[in-house]
């Protein structure tokens, strides 16, 4: 078994990154902004996340920046509290297999963010997100966990396939700017698939009631799956999705959610995720049996 280590590195512009590798694969944390992880993959290979080259190494002022990589929001969206920077450094701590990292409280929602990242002895990373309300009165919202996958790549989100009978079995949500004729988006019987196309700069934004709570994305020759829970039953934001997903010109981002809640002070709201990671995979076509073919044995049960 791989031992995990832990160090501090230079990457990407940022001087105070942290590395956390166990020989096969690697991601790097930045802590001269975030909460954010800004590199996963094997070890010496291409970045499966997204990194924004006019971004890189920025840190301090008051604008809302994409860095790319993987950052933790809360949900419902709102320009006046979703987009509060997250530019500056945070605390972070060595934790077996891992950290943990956080940024300082929001001063406008009085929210703390903060990540527990750790990895096993395989390609596995287990990220467990936590929301803290710090402030005087109760918030409502769900934990919110982004991904932005590196350009080029297919993503594939499984459809609930639950009997309800005469009444319907699943949720999807389109954002104003989402066109269903989009020659990147493809609507099978047991898959939603979404292309990532660097020559598309128009958004695309859905959401799903993705019951089976996993969804993946093929680049690099490779095929990358996330994992959380759906609880259902419960309520969701956005009409009641907890996966969403959004795509332009430089990433497309692959985004799970907790179910609402509202958070009194003091109280703190948590969402995990677990990321695996298999080489020597061919990006399939549309083709659903394509598809099959290149999940079976690798996409399992949820266990978060």
């Amino acid at each position: 078994m791989s031992e995990v280590k832990v160090r501090k590195l230079p990457y990407g512009g940022w001087n105070n990154c942290i590395s956390i590798g166990n020989g096969t694969i690697e991601l790097i944390v930045t802590t001269d902004v975030g909460p954010r992880i800004i590199r996963y993959g094997f070890t010496g290979r291409e970045n499966e996340l997204c990194e924004v080259e006019s971004t890189k190494g920025l840190t301090g002022g008051d604008e809302w920046r994409i860095y790319g990589g993987h950052r933790l929001w809360h949900s419902p969206e709102s320009r006046q509290r979703t987009y509060g920077p997250d530019n500056s450094p945070v605390q972070w701590q060595e934790i077996t297999d891992g950290i943990r990292t956080r940024q300082d409280i929001e001063p406008d929602t009085r929210i703390a963010k903060e990540m527990e990242i750790t990895i096993a002895a395989d390609s596995s990373v287990k990220i467990l997100h936590r929301l803290t309300n710090t402030g005087t009165w109760p918030v409502e919202l769900a934990v919110w966990s982004i991904t932005a996958m590196a350009t080029g790549g297919r993503e594939i989100i499984p459809q609930t396939g639950r009997d309800t009978g005469l009444l319907p079995n699943r949720f999807i949500s389109l954002w104003p700017y989402t066109k269903l004729n989009d020659p990147r988006l493809c609507f099978g019987n047991k898959y939603i698939m979404l292309r990532q196309d660097p020559g598309t700069k128009a958004p695309l934004k859905i959401g799903t009631s993705n019951e089976n709570g996993w969804a993946a994305y093929f680049n690099h020759n490779r095929l990358f799956i996330k994992y959380y829970r759906h609880f259902p039953n419960t309520g969701y934001p956005d009409f009641g999705v907890s996966y969403e997903t959004y795509v332009n010109d430089f990433m497309l981002e692959m985004e799970t959610l907790s179910p609402l809640s509202l958070l009194v002070p003091g109280k703190h709201a948590e969402h995990a995720e677990r990321w695996e990671l298999f080489d020597n995979v061919p990006m399939p076509s549309d083709d659903e049996a394509e598809i099959d073919k290149a999940l079976t044995g690798r996409v399992q049960t949820v266990r978060t």
